[in-house]
């Protein structure tokens, strides 16, 4: 007997008879004698008509009240989830997230887990019931409704295998894998058997929507065994741990001849432009400009600081420029004009007609001339790049957003990556 994570995405719960064939997928692995627990996100589009409805409400809303409202799509699937295995003779039940509980700080709209009581849960699966669990959520010390920000499910689903010591936790979307781009632009791209718990992390950050980020990052933490499935297959597809998805290892499960200098190319689109021109420079004007951002939990990617200048008569100055989530940018814009007399700048520009595209993979840690490769590829078809930042095994840059799709093709000839013609 095997305890197993199922996790489906908003596209495989998208109405009545998808969750209908997720309970009936479901019941196959409970027909094997394995012990079941279900992730579930919320209908697809459900989430955005729910941000939707706050965003109207208003632009700068309590991220407590958020909560309330864009945690309730997950409550409706997983209800319905357990009605529909109930109809097939499956005994389950749906938890909430703080019914198990899920505790999580209280970093609303953006959550982190902290722990997940499972006593309750294991004596559910111990009685033979399938236990159907709303991702995205838990409940702060003071009783009130988390999430844990977008694709959050994702983490729901990892944080559920490590707690219940579960043997895998299978991810099933609406892809049968990772890719080395998004076939969606490339066609020619090639699903990749695995990937490196590091390499998935870096494509997560930097904008490829298959796994969240924090999911990763806790899988690593964890060492949980993670396989990225399609929910799309046949009723008479293998099973799961037969199915030929792509599966986020530890390095050393990687081969010499499996290794790639490149193994994916992300692109964003999410990102807004942040630059505060006429910065004093002296020491602790950046971390003025950072310290009122952190403090409302807004994460800051690509940072540059210009050459300082000088006007005749005047003190020194630079401009910074960064880019935050392009959601973030309103609370970000009004956490900065809040600071602007300790921060002492002159004017504050935004633009979120901006993308950031990346190069990821481990071999660049063995290779020269990745970055050098990339900034010729994109120059020679009169790309400008706006913003750069790198780290060990992953090189991105910013650019205008119209050049998205333009730059992610041609990049991925330019590393080999795209797949041999069909003969």
């Amino acid at each position: 007997m095997a305890r197993i994570v199922m996790k489906f995405g908003g596209t495989s719960m998208a109405g009545i008879e998808r969750i209908r064939s997720v309970a009936a997928r479901v019941k196959r692995e409970v027909a094997a004698g394995n012990q079941v627990a279900v992730v579930v996100s919320a209908m697809a589009g459900e989430t955005d008509r729910l941000v939707g409805f706050c965003r109207e409400a208003s632009p700068l809303y309590d991220p407590r009240e958020y909560d309330v409202v864009v945690a309730s799509g997950e409550q409706v699937t997983s209800g319905l989830l357990a009605i529909a295995l109930q109809a097939i003779g499956v005994p389950a039940r749906s938890w909430l997230g703080w019914q198990l509980p899920i505790h999580t700080d209280d970093a609303f709209a953006k959550a982190r887990i902290g722990e997940i009581d499972t006593d309750a849960l294991d004596a559910s699966l111990a009685a033979g019931e399938v236990a159907v669990i709303p991702g995205f959520q838990g409940v702060s010390d003071d009783h009130r409704i988390t999430t844990l920000g977008r694709g959050g499910s994702d983490t729901s689903a990892v944080a559920m295998a490590a707690a219940m010591k579960a043997d895998r936790c299978d991810i099933y979307t609406d892809v049968d894998g990772v890719y080395t781009t998004d076939p969606r632009i490339v066609p020619r791209a090639r699903k990749l058997a695995k990937v490196t718990y590091e390499e998935m992390l870096e494509l997560a950050s930097v904008g490829a929507k298959v796994l969240q980020t924090r999911s990763v990052g806790l899988a690593m933490k964890k060492n949980v065994r993670v396989q990225v499935l399609s929910s799309f297959t046949g009723d008479d597809a293998p099973m799961a741990d037969t199915l030929p998805g792509t599966m986020i290892v530890g390095e050393e499960e990687i081969t010499e001849v499996e290794r790639q200098l490149i193994t994916g190319i992300a692109h964003d689109k999410n990102e807004a432009k942040i630059t505060l021109t006429a910065v004093p420079d002296k020491p602790g004007s950046v971390a003025a400009i950072f310290e009122p951002l952190a403090a409302a939990n807004i994460n800051v990617d690509m940072i540059i600081q210009n050459i300082a200048h000088q006007s005749a008569g005047s003190a020194s100055a630079t401009d910074v420029t960064f880019t935050v989530p392009a959601a973030d940018l309103a609370r970000s814009i009004e956490a900065l004009n809040q600071a602007r007399g300790a921060i002492g700048f002159a004017d504050l520009v935004h633009d979120t007609r901006v993308a950031k595209v990346s190069v990821v993979g481990v071999g660049m840690r063995s290779h020269a001339g990745v970055a050098s490769t990339m900034f010729t590829t994109l120059g020679a078809r009169g790309i400008n790049i706006q913003a750069i930042s790198t780290s060990e095994i992953k090189v991105s840059v910013l650019i205008h957003e119209d050049e998205t799709e333009l730059a992610v093709r041609v990049l991925h000839t330019a590393y080999g990556l795209d797949a041999e013609e069909a003969a």
